[in-house]
């Protein structure tokens, strides 16, 4: 039996104004619509409207004053840093976002679908419990997993792929043992966190797992990273659900980084996050879009996740790892084998 994948969008996330010549514009979402259409999935997927946050879902993570302060744009054009501005429909696109991934979780937690796809903007997962930065107003991805815990859950796993580091998802969970949080990231980069020693602190030491990358890696680094590290981790942690973090900056078109991974590559990447939904997770699985802005490479990537989604095979072949690749896994096994024995060599 296929397993059944929901597609969740609104024409409001299109509404987000990120200002003028913004990369992070409202075409991403037409992009990968079109991608769905063109590799003849989304007649496939169970498209769903989203619903907003409540403040009570909102403040699990957010504090109050944050969520004041991104409120108070309703209506009006608002400059919070250089990099990030919201437009007079931006916060309620915004509830609109981190209400979709809360009910994504509803969703797949009672058993109406396998897995989520949530095409929604702004992105979220570099806002901090009280701070808007790097495109983010609400993090999205953190109010799934407090709803979740909400819900009674014990363990959640994030896995973040986007080419910049999470920050915000690592602040808000970085004591919580409930919550482990694993990162492949481009470093030194925008936002400058995500070193290989943050693990954690008190009760949560251990259960932050940061991957720093060097600019170049490709579909042979993020295959191996993946399969050998992330895949591992996820699994030994044994997660009642799993929520992505789905950046496609990595990718080579990308104009805001300086990864080579294709679209084959996404496809390893998702099937090694999807392949740490086993056991008590049953395959639950959510994936939320954070970055991408090269419109076609976003297109074609989010069409090769959702094929794994579908459980399609691959018909193509897994990249040979290099020396990179290698010092990279060594560097990882000696650094976590500490927490995660299951990553010894």
């Amino acid at each position: 039996m296929s397993p059944r994948v929901g597609l969740y969008d609104d024409p409001l996330f299109r509404e987000h104004d990120a200002g003028p010549g913004h990369p992070e514009r409202p075409e991403r979402l037409d992009a990968i619509r079109r991608g769905l259409r063109e590799a003849k999935l989304e007649d496939r997927l169970t498209l769903r409207k989203p619903r907003p946050a409540t403040r009570e879902e909102l403040v699990r993570v957010h504090a109050e004053e944050h969520v004041a302060l991104v409120e108070s744009t309703r209506g009006r054009t608002f400059r919070f840093d250089p990099d990030t501005q919201a437009g007079p429909r931006s916060f309620e696109a915004a509830l609109l976002a981190a209400g979709g991934v809360a009910e994504a979780v509803d969703v797949v937690l009672d058993g109406t679908l396998d897995s989520v796809f949530c095409a929604v903007r702004p992105p979220g997962h570099h806002a901090e419990s009280r701070r808007v930065m790097g495109f983010c107003l609400f993090n999205n991805v953190a109010v799934g997993v407090a709803h979740a815990l909400r819900r009674g859950l014990e363990r959640v796993l994030v896995i973040d792929f986007d080419v910049h580091h999470g920050n915000g998802t690592q602040q808000i969970f970085y004591g919580d043992s409930r919550v482990l949080y694993i990162s492949s990231h481009a470093f030194p980069f925008y936002p400058g966190t995500g070193a290989i020693d943050e693990v954690g602190e008190g009760a949560g030491r251990g259960f932050t797992v940061n991957l720093p990358l060097p600019t170049g890696c490709g579909d042979a680094e993020y295959g191996s990273v993946y399969r050998e590290i992330v895949a591992p981790i996820g699994r030994a942690f044994d997660p009642q659900l799993v929520l992505v973090s789905a950046g496609f900056d990595p990718h080579v078109a990308d104009p805001l980084a300086g990864m080579r991974v294709t679209e084959e590559g996404f496809r390893t990447v998702a099937r090694a996050c999807l392949s740490t939904a086993t056991g008590p997770a049953r395959g639950r699985c959510v994936f939320v879009l954070e970055g991408g802005y090269d419109l076609n490479a976003l297109a074609s990537s989010a069409a090769g996740v959702a094929r794994e989604m579908l459980g399609e095979d691959c018909q193509s072949s897994t990249t040979e790892a290099g020396r990179l690749a290698s010092g990279l896994v060594a560097r990882y096994r000696q650094a976590f084998a500490e927490f995660w024995p299951v990553v010894r060599g």
